[in-house]
């Protein structure tokens, strides 16, 4: 079973979210940071932190408890952790199909694979999982095989005729030559194709700034993956020196296994242009790639990013009240993006779905070529 590692400072930032929300479920916040309920249960245990588990009788107590009521309470009690107890099998069993990331897809797949021992409504309750969501994913099976055939066969032919020409044909040149060859396919499918094929290789950075009350900030930096849109790697601090960008590059390290190879693109501020960044690209096996000197359009992915994260955390408000507030909604924020938030351009799967679905396509295509 492929068991995920969490940082001290991860566990504690979980923990500490939790009890600032007391209105939302553990299953709620574990779902937003893309863990399982019961991991988060233990990290409060083992925290020495409690929350409010509903509101204790005010019945006088000298009104005596007749048997058949406290019988029944011990009857549901007992149902109660029976189910507890499916609850913690399931969540095992579980978590061998999570060891990429707890996305949509692994979670469909688990329910499809013990439907007939839990029954597919026990099982989307404990995973979170909209039952609706497996019915239309199951009933859809059949055309995404289809659809993600034909892809993987269109993409060995593009890597084909790339190969053939030295690398040096891009989007209209292959369509060209693939139309030659009896392929009936537009330029627009090739370019999807081709755009959409592996993580982990090309990432974009950059660096906001926080608002707190007092006008003072805290500096947010990012490392995302092209393909999948993943926030792989992120840092918070209260200066924006070069170890801040450092830190992000290091915590994508982290989530990634490794870097090597991979691009990263930012702009021209002095943080990326530094010797010390270099120097940490260069150990990480990591080229960088900076923008035009005054144009933002090559950097608009991390800038966009940047604006979502703000516009949704802050909800119109001018900043945070707190640093601690802030670390805490952020983290929330940051975690869900990546397990949770469906985006636009991943045709409405969360950043760690689509990045999977990717990783399959290329395992298919490597096979193919």
């Amino acid at each position: 079973m492929v068991m995920k590692h969490y940082s001290a400072e991860f566990r504690a930032d979980a923990v500490a979210l939790c009890e600032s929300r007391p209105e939302a479920t553990i299953k709620q916040v574990a779902a937003d940071l893309g863990i399982n309920a019961e991991t988060l249960r233990n990290w409060i245990r083992a925290a020495g932190s409690g929350r409010p588990r509903g509101r204790r009788s005010t019945a006088p107590s000298s009104v005596p408890v007749v048997p058949s009521a406290l019988e029944a309470e011990v009857a549901a009690l007992r149902r109660e952790n029976a189910e507890l107890k499916k609850e913690r099998e399931i969540l095992r069993k579980a978590a061998r199909y999570f060891g990429g990331g707890d996305g949509l897809v692994n979670r469909c797949q688990f329910v499809e694979d013990h439907q007939r021992r839990y029954g597919v409504k026990r099982l989307c309750r404990v995973l979170g999982l909209a039952r609706s969501t497996f019915y239309y994913w199951r009933r859809t099976a059949s055309l995404r095989a289809v659809r993600q055939a034909a892809d993987a066969r269109l993409a060995a032919l593009i890597r084909t005729v790339h190969r053939a020409s030295d690398g040096t044909h891009g989007v209209p040149r292959i369509t060209a030559e693939l139309r030659d060859g009896g392929e009936v396919v537009n330029h627009k499918r090739v370019a999807r194709v081709m755009k959409d094929t592996e993580v982990n290789t090309k990432y974009v950075g950059d660096i906001t700034y926080l608002p707190l009350s007092g006008g003072t900030f805290r500096y947010l930096a990012t490392v995302i993956d092209l393909a999948s849109r993943r926030l792989a790697g992120w840092a918070i601090a209260d200066h924006m020196r070069a170890d801040l960008v450092i830190d992000a590059l290091h915590a994508a390290q982290r989530t990634r296994g490794h870097l090597t190879g991979a691009i990263f693109h930012s702009d021209h501020r002095a943080q990326y242009r530094s010797r010390a960044f270099a120097d940490a690209c260069r150990e990480a096996g990591v080229t960088q790639s900076m923008s035009a000197v005054g144009s933002s359009a090559d950097n608009a992915l991390a800038e966009s990013f940047n604006a979502t994260c703000k516009r949704e955390t802050l909800q119109g408000r001018r900043g945070w009240d707190t640093e601690r507030e802030a670390h805490l909604e952020l983290f929330r924020w940051l975690h869900r993006y990546n397990t949770v938030r469906r985006h636009s351009r991943l045709r409405h799967r969360s950043p760690i779905a689509y990045g999977q679905a990717l990783r399959a396509t290329s395992t298919t295509l490597a096979e193919a070529a």
